[in-house]
């Protein structure tokens, strides 16, 4: 999934006052009219996580057979938790159940320091899905000491731990001292150090006994270079080798992850059943009909439907989607989105997908590299109802789908701004200090506080609605050339195409926006987040490797260089403090251009070495001392630099046996909703 990350969360720290543009830009104060005023946003935080709520605003007034619908898209939704923790590490599973069963079970000292780092260590191996960091992918080690864990399950007497035939409980504990406290033992999920082998330096459980030039070989063999319209190939998949012979463990009803794929099929196919159109229902058909086969043709014929569903209100993501979990960049992870359009703020997405046409042509990229003419791109402003998967509990705030290039190529795509989810993180955060800490000066903080949260959902809608959807391969180059490269390059590409087109003109003219003072907040807070505070979420001593950072870094510290000699961005020290001030936002709109420019023909032209040259030299190594007074000053914050969400729980009214409404409650707590996933969501063993 091409999927924009929130790039900071702690950067929208303030809301939108400015005046409506034409009705299709909520203010806060029309968002606020559509929420609860004593809604709680905040929920809790631990180590460097802080859990939220989101509302579902809307969905009152939505009719009958669009709340069930919804709801067992939801269904569908939640019936997939297992399968991504198994993707994400082997063993995953085994330690969440022992973990909770601890938690449950556990009869000694729950007041104790170590009690504490226990339940802390559990809420975070929740959060990522496992044992690994759902951002920087590093094992995180727990707070408690080793031989605590002999204490905490010798004295949960109760509890039922996952025991497989003739193993015994005190062979769980040695299986999981190791598993969570040896540094060596799994220590990185996914990396991206192309020099060593990708597959036998990650943990993720995509490939078993197999390096990494067998697994490409194994893949080039199938691949014919000539085919315009290709099926992801292994996108559905875990490579395997069994004596000597490597070969696929397909994900199907029936087959691997058979048993939630089979649950998440029920659920769908009563969605089906109440779907808004006869189209919309032969989506959800072919993507049953894609779990029950694992036929990657078939994955490509639903993407095809579903990407031509512009009417119906409630939408989904449902499947396997996101690679940026594989270190090839070819496997997925198991995901889902639920959602209903918001009507009046998709105004502006749809005027900006009308004139898709004239942003591509308008580009500063060669034209060998432009479409000729841009096939069914379009655009909404959506409000979540449900997340699930690698979605959950941390999401993007926009994705743009499907990945397939033929596809968007011939058939168009569809993206989507997640607003009630931005407003969440926006109203959250409120108060926190964050800009006063790190903006050079007031008329930067105020520019922040006035268009902070349009510039970041005009930003998403542009970086979804056209930058991932604009330009095109050159005749015989692969999607997949370049390589372990391709996720961040192509975050750049989109992040640049925004970036840019905001300082346009244009966007004025056609109303999006009241001024390009909204662009100047959105460039001070990409600059500043990606030369300085985005290095709150890096350990010291380490680089980045998380694709997301490494384009915004990438953008920001290339544009850097460029314009020193312009003095296009100043770092400025002022109290002791590093700063960096954005003196000629029209010359740094032209280096955006430039860089796109370049991105632009590395992708097309998949010219690896160029790609992997741009990415290490300017996206991954990290200034030790202004990471370690960027850490200082964040920390005097006391401020966490990820966020995620609980979900609402949707509740069906039932009279005379049949669902009579559906309500939404936001009262369920995070370890409450996790304990319940996991008691009414868990199908793998």
């Amino acid at each position: 999934m091409r999927k924009q990350i929130l790039s900071f969360i702690v950067t929208l720290t303030v809301v939108f006052t400015a005046c409506n543009t034409g009705g299709d830009m909520k203010t806060t104060d029309e968002m606020k009219a559509t929420t609860t005023e004593d809604f709680q946003y905040f929920v809790e935080q631990f180590a460097d996580l802080k859990i939220m709520r989101y509302q579902v605003p809307g969905f009152e007034d939505l009719n009958l057979q669009q709340k069930k619908l919804i709801y067992y898209l939801s269904e569908a939704a939640l019936c997939g938790r297992d399968i991504i923790f198994d993707q994400n590490y082997k063993n995953n599973l085994k330690v969440r159940k022992t973990l909770e069963e601890i938690y449950k079970n556990y009869q000694g000292n729950r007041e104790s320091e170590d009690f504490k780092n226990f339940v802390v260590y559990l809420k975070r191996v929740w959060f990522s899905n496992g044992i690994h960091h759902h951002y920087s992918s590093d094992k995180f080690i727990p707070a408690f000491p080793v031989e605590y864990l002999s204490e905490l399950m010798k004295n949960s007497p109760d509890a039922d731990f996952p025991v497989a035939d003739g193993e015994t409980v005190a062979q769980i504990q040695q299986e999981m001292q190791s598993i969570l406290f040896d540094p060596t033992v799994a220590p990185k999920k996914v990396s991206l150090d192309s020099s060593g082998d990708l597959i036998k330096n990650s943990a993720c459980n995509f490939y078993e006994g197999v390096t990494q030039a067998e697994a490409e070989a194994f893949y080039a063999k199938q691949k014919d270079p000539n085919d315009p319209t290709p099926i992801s190939y292994g996108l559905n998949s875990k490579l395997v080798k069994e004596n000597g012979v490597i070969k696929e463990e397909v994900y199907k009803i029936g087959g691997l992850y058979g048993p939630a794929l089979e649950k998440a099929a029920y659920w769908l196919n009563k969605a089906a059943e109440v779907a808004e159109s006869e189209h919309q229902k032969a989506i959800i058909e072919k993507l049953i009909e894609f779990y029950q086969t694992g036929d990657l043709e078939t994955f490509d014929e639903f993407n095809i439907l579903w990407v031509q569903e512009l009417s119906a209100s409630v939408d989904f993501v449902n499947g396997f989607t996101e690679t940026y979990g594989d270190p090839l960049g070819m496997k997925a992870t198991w995901e889902s989105v639920v959602d209903f359009k918001d009507e009046e703020a998709t105004k502006r997405t749809e005027i900006i997908s009308a004139n898709a046409q004239w942003f591509e042509d308008h580009s500063p990229t060669d034209p060998r590299f432009k479409k000729e003419s841009v096939k069914g791109v379009s655009a909404k402003v959506i409000t979540v109802a449900q997340l699930g998967g690698d979605c959950y509990p941390s999401t993007p705030i926009g994705i743009n789908l499907p990945n397939a290039d033929w596809i968007r190529a011939e058939h168009g795509s569809k993206s989507v701004t997640m607003e009630n989810i931005t407003y969440a993180y926006d109203q959250a955060a409120i108060g926190n200090g964050f800009l006063e800490e790190f903006c050079y000066s007031e008329e930067e903080i105020e520019l922040a506080k006035k268009y902070g949260f349009m510039a970041g959902n005009l930003h998403t809608d542009l970086h979804e609605c056209l930058g991932h959807g604009s330009g095109k391969l050159l005749p015989g180059t692969s999607s997949e050339a370049l390589k372990n490269y391709s996720s961040a390059l192509e975050e750049s590409r989109a992040d640049l195409f925004a970036l840019y087109y905001l300082m346009d003109d244009k966007m004025v003219e056609l109303g999006i926006m009241p001024s390009l003072d909204v662009a100047k907040a959105e460039y001070n807070g990409y600059i500043r987040n990606g030369l300085m505070t985005q290095l709150t979420r890096i350990e010291l001593g380490k680089n980045i490797e998380q694709a997301h950072m490494r384009n915004r870094q990438l953008i920001s510290k290339w544009c850097y260089e460029k314009g020193l000699a312009e003095n296009v961005i100043e770092q400025v020290k002022k109290d002791g403090k590093t700063y960096y001030k954005i003196n000629d936002y029209n010359k740094l709109r032209n280096l955006f251009g430039a860089l796109l420019a370049e991105v632009q023909r590395i992708k097309s032209e998949g010219d690896y070495e160029a790609g992997k040259d741009l990415v290490e030299t300017y996206g991954v190594v990290v200034d030790p001392t202004l990471h370690k007074e960027v850490i200082d000053r964040y920390q005097k914050l006391n401020l966490a630099p990820y966020g995620g969400f609980v979900n609402p729980v949707l509740k069906p009214v039932v009279e005379n046996d049949e669902i009579a409404d559906i309500t939404v409650d936001y009262s369920e707590g995070y370890a409450e909703q996790m304990l319940r996933y996991s008691r009414d969501y868990s199908f793998l063993k």
